[in-house]
């Protein structure tokens, strides 16, 4: 059997027997960017998995990233929530940012939602503003590169309408019921931890970009590999209406915007697991 393969098990098992009882094939996975781990506070019947606890897992260094799994019931539905992701810009290999994803489905779980705080690129868009992801534009190394495993996916793996349209039909109708304008765009994964230049702000929005962030691509491609359905939301953080020299982006600003936003995205993540 495949090395990686014994790793993500291992790790599968030791979540198993923190959890007992717990039924992981219903469950959904859900992953949670900067300064949006305060969903977690919905999640009943939770049980706490420290990561430093967890076999093979990695410890995050990014503000807002708390480094729990929780598995508990949000929304009548089981979940499996990560309070805190790995990035590629804290120096961990994308085989290593990814890993969570992989263990999940070993689990048996086949829907995925990931959230992330990004910035704006679409000038219509505001600080505070939800946006489905739609699609996106990789500028990271691709998690796939090296050996396929070959038990959890194919080679080349197709990438066309890799996010859930059931899962945004929801999504839309119960924002509107919560009188919520919701966003949809692209977006545009790169490695940080710079912030973006001005000519590249400008360059992701003539690519097609609505939104840009460190995170989420790598996961949502290897979750794609291992037949998971997907569905993504960006936090609009900060904005890049106005591009001009007065403009300027910083972490613990992008945090508290999350941390402003948080509620309401926490509540349409309830509703649509309720449906989904």
């Amino acid at each position: 059997m495949d090395e990686r393969i014994i790793k993500f098990d291992e790790t599968a098992r030791y979540i198993k027997s923190k959890v007992k009882g717990f039924d992981f094939e219903t469950a959904t996975g859900i992953i949670l960017g900067s300064g949006l781990g305060r969903l977690v506070e919905r999640i009943s019947e939770a049980t706490v998995i420290p990561y430093k606890e967890i076999p093979n897992f990695k410890q995050p260094t990014a503000i807002g990233h708390k480094g729990n799994l929780i598995c508990g019931v949000l929304g009548g539905r089981n979940v499996v929530a990560m309070q805190g992701r790995f990035h590629f810009y804290e120096g961990y290999a994308m085989n290593e940012v990814t890993f969570p994803v992989r263990v999940m489905a070993r689990l048996g779980i086949r829907l995925l939602m990931v959230s992330n705080a990004a910035g704006g690129v679409n000038p219509d868009f505001k600080v505070g503003d939800l946006m489905v992801i739609k699609d996106h534009i990789n500028l990271m190394p691709n998690p796939l590169i090296g050996p396929n495993i070959e038990e959890m996916g194919p080679r080349f793996p197709d990438m066309t309408l890799i996010y859930s349209n059931r899962i945004h039909k929801i999504a839309r109708e119960e924002a509107q019921g919560m009188g919520i304008d919701l966003r949809e765009g692209v977006y545009v994964a790169g490695t940080g931890p710079t912030y973006e230049t001005l000519s590249e702000y400008k360059f992701y929005r003539t690519i097609g970009g609505d939104a840009v962030g460190m995170s989420t691509v790598p996961e949502v491609i290897v979750a794609r590999h291992s037949g998971m359905e997907i569905f993504g939301m960006s936090v609009i953080t900060n904005q890049a209406k106005d591009l001009n020299e007065g403009m300027k982006n910083d972490g613990d600003d992008v945090v508290k915007a999350a941390d402003a936003a948080a509620e309401k995205m926490s509540e349409l993540f309830e509703r649509i697991l309720r449906r989904a």
